[in-house]
């Protein structure tokens, strides 16, 4: 499977196009987008609560639960079709997942600021594989000291994106909002938790 490596100080970044064919990647997104119980929750930003401008689902493993932003998700079982996901996205990476946080963009609205997963349970150097279905979506990088290292992705349906190494401790990512007009976009993001 043919991936692209970006050369990134202090990161380990690289990119599966084609990870999904398209035929299975509509399949997934329909059914996805019908099927999972999306959720609006509220976050804390700043010390303010406020809903995510994106709607979320949590799967994981029995007994493990994830909190950020000040939000606990309560996990549902994998699906057939999301635990399929991660078993291929395990083969691919060469690691193992325990959880599934699923987001939902619902338009060009909807979106994530910047962040590291750095989540002391992530462990110290987090994998951290990100599957996308439905809408292209600029997907940006930024270094937390030098301000002129950047980077973007052009996230494309059916395409993988594994985040590993010391990257999670250098750089921070977003997806911003876009007043371009947009296909809803499902990204399942997949993750150890210690």
């Amino acid at each position: 499977m043919k991936s692209k490596i970006f050369s990134l100080p202090q990161a380990e970044l690289e990119y599966f196009p084609h990870f999904l064919n398209t035929e299975k990647a509509n399949f997934l997104f329909e059914k996805l987008l019908k099927e999972v119980s999306w959720q609006q929750q509220n976050i804390k930003l700043f010390g303010k609560e406020i809903p995510q401008p994106r709607l979320t689902a949590f799967f994981a493993e029995k007994g493990i639960s994830y909190t950020y932003s000040g939000l606990q998700l309560k996990p549902e079982t994998f699906s057939s079709e999301i635990l399929d996901l991660k078993q291929q996205t395990e083969e691919v990476s060469g690691f193992e997942f325990n959880t599934c946080l699923a987001n939902l963009y619902r338009d060009g609205n909807d979106s994530m600021g910047w962040h590291a997963d750095d989540e002391q349970v992530l462990g110290k150097n987090p994998v951290i594989a990100s599957i996308s279905l439905g809408g292209v979506r600029s997907f940006q990088f930024k270094h937390k000291t030098n301000k002129n290292l950047k980077e973007k992705i052009e996230l494309q349906h059916g395409s993988l994106l594994i985040m590993k190494g010391s990257m999670q401790h250098y750089w921070k990512h977003q997806l911003p909002k876009t007043k371009k007009e947009v296909s809803p976009r499902i990204n399942l993001t997949f993750r150890q938790i210690q």
